[in-house]
């Protein structure tokens, strides 16, 4: 015998749309709520990572009287920001060939990166911590005056204790902040006229070892190279030279 469902149980059209509209609702505030959640997440392990670098910097000025890494290669402008790293990965833990396996190395939100070898910016869809290039590291030291014929200002070489304003010096920073663009608030969409643009967010360690999320600046109008060729204006909060 079949049983009837008595007509009072069922949901009524109106009551279906009205459920599916609160449904999608909900989904639309909660969806950027949670991918908000997980780039603070993000953004707190690259933190933390800059820290324990930063950690490792100063241990090795400490066994270099006070100075700073000095790594300069001439077929290679990019290793005296990169050729950190095999300095002082001991420091950290890692004696191994680098790898993609080295965390402390990796920006979680590091999924792409420009190539400018050709003087155009290419977008790639990997992570600079995925290639041999950057020695697998997402973060860069602030070294380029140690580039060959350079007059770019960095900290290569120098004694720690001679920077006038730690505080507002880099010593290592996503290496996007050098060029700059955002892995954490990226410019959209992904094209030639937004691979490099300036107020880029960035994750900085400085001299004294605190790690703050700041804006980069970069001579959008005057095409002044990249932003590691020189320092910002006073209102930026940092400084490339240390002066």
């Amino acid at each position: 015998m079949k049983i009837r469902r008595p007509a009072g149980d069922a949901f009524t059209l109106i009551e279906l749309l009205v459920i599916i509209a609160i449904v999608g609702l909900m989904a639309a505030l909660l969806i950027p709520a949670m991918g908000r959640a997980k780039e603070k997440a993000r953004r707190a392990t690259c933190s933390n990572n800059l820290r324990q670098i930063n950690l490792g910097l100063r241990m090795y000025a400490d066994g270099s009287e006070d100075s700073a890494p000095h790594t300069s290669d001439v077929k290679d402008p990019a290793f005296s920001l990169m050729g950190y790293k095999r300095l002082i990965k001991s420091y950290l833990g890692l004696n191994a060939t680098s790898s993609q396996r080295d965390k402390v190395f990796a920006c979680p939100s590091d999924t792409f990166y420009y190539d400018d070898i050709t003087g155009i910016p290419r977008f790639v869809g990997q992570g600079l911590c995925e290639q041999p290039m950057s020695d697998h590291s997402s973060y860069a030291f602030n070294g380029a005056n140690a580039m060959n014929n350079s007059s770019a200002p960095g900290i290569s070489g120098r004694k720690l204790s001679s920077i006038i304003d730690p505080s507002r010096t880099p010593m290592v920073a996503e290496a996007s902040a050098y060029v700059p663009w955002s892995w954490h608030q990226p410019k959209l969409p992904f094209t030639h006229q937004n691979a490099i643009f300036s107020e880029a967010m960035n994750m900085v360690s400085f001299v004294d070892g605190h790690v703050s999320y700041i804006r980069i600046y970069w001579d959008g109008v005057n095409r002044a190279g990249l932003a590691l060729n020189y320092n910002p204006p006073a209102e930026y909060e940092y400084r490339w030279s240390g002066d």
